[in-house]
């Protein structure tokens, strides 16, 4: 049932954001978003859909790619009239939603304005006879199939497996950063990352050489005398001080 679920909702959004794209935005005055956002309207549904129910139904959304898919040998006919029984539902459903859309406007007419119909003669939007359309639906719907099928044949997932396998765990290394790709090194990584902790261990002790180099060229040590404290030995803050001495280094 959860199949048969999924492919309602998939239908359903299917024909609510395609066809109530053609109907409520296509020619809005202005801002009508005209063929191509239709098209694009339609692209997206079925995106949607196949990242939200392709891992439980296999997102058909249409009755032509269920019966495509059991004629391919690839789906059970024991599923195929629950499936488009599905679809048909949920484009039902979508259709009334979107009658109740757009009859709030006033002046609309369901039948004057098409509600997004299309088919041959008059009703085709290019005025193509009944064979035209007959003949794009077959030719386009056999290649949609054909990519669909193609795509998802699970001999194409079984070969890219053996590959990954054949190549070797190098061919493919986890968490390899492009910087560190070295062909025919795989320890290119690792030895990169010491070659950097040397390098930076190698420029603390220079500022640590520096800076010591000038402290001796001072004449080193903490100056005698008493601080604020009163402490003998302990540093005052005046011009001897290593705090002012630390300054003065940075402004160098």
């Amino acid at each position: 049932m959860k199949q048969y679920g999924a492919e309602f909702i998939g239908t359903f959004w299917l024909v609510l954001g395609g066809c109530g794209s053609a109907v409520l935005a296509a020619a809005f005055p202005g801002l009508g978003i005209g063929l191509l956002g239709v098209a694009l309207a339609f692209g997206l549904t079925v995106l949607t859909m196949a990242f939200a129910i392709g891992h439980i139904s296999g997102c058909h959304l249409n009755p032509a790619v269920s019966i495509g898919l059991w004629a391919g040998g690839r789906f059970p006919a024991g599923k195929l009239l629950p499936y488009i029984v599905a679809q048909l539902l949920g484009g039902l459903l979508a259709g009334g939603i979107l009658y109740l859309i757009a009859s709030g406007k006033a002046g609309f007419d369901v039948v004057g304005s098409g509600f997004a119909a299309n088919g041959y003669g008059e009703h085709s939007p290019g005025g193509y006879s009944m064979v035209s359309g007959l003949v794009a639906e077959v030719v386009l719907t056999f290649m949609f199939l054909m990519v669909i099928l193609g795509s998802t044949d699970p001999a194409r997932a079984r070969r890219l497996r053996a590959d990954r396998h054949r190549a070797g765990p190098d061919a493919h290394p986890p968490h390899r950063h492009p910087r560190h790709q070295h062909v025919g090194e795989p320890g290119a990584q690792h030895r990169s990352g010491a070659l950097r902790r040397r390098l930076g261990a190698g420029a603390a002790l220079v500022v640590l050489g520096r800076a010591a180099g000038r402290w001796s060229a001072r004449g080193g040590g903490l100056p005698a005398g008493r601080g604020p404290e009163g402490v003998t030995g302990a540093a005052a803050p005046g011009r001897g001080s290593p705090r002012r001495r630390a300054g003065r280094w940075r402004a160098e």
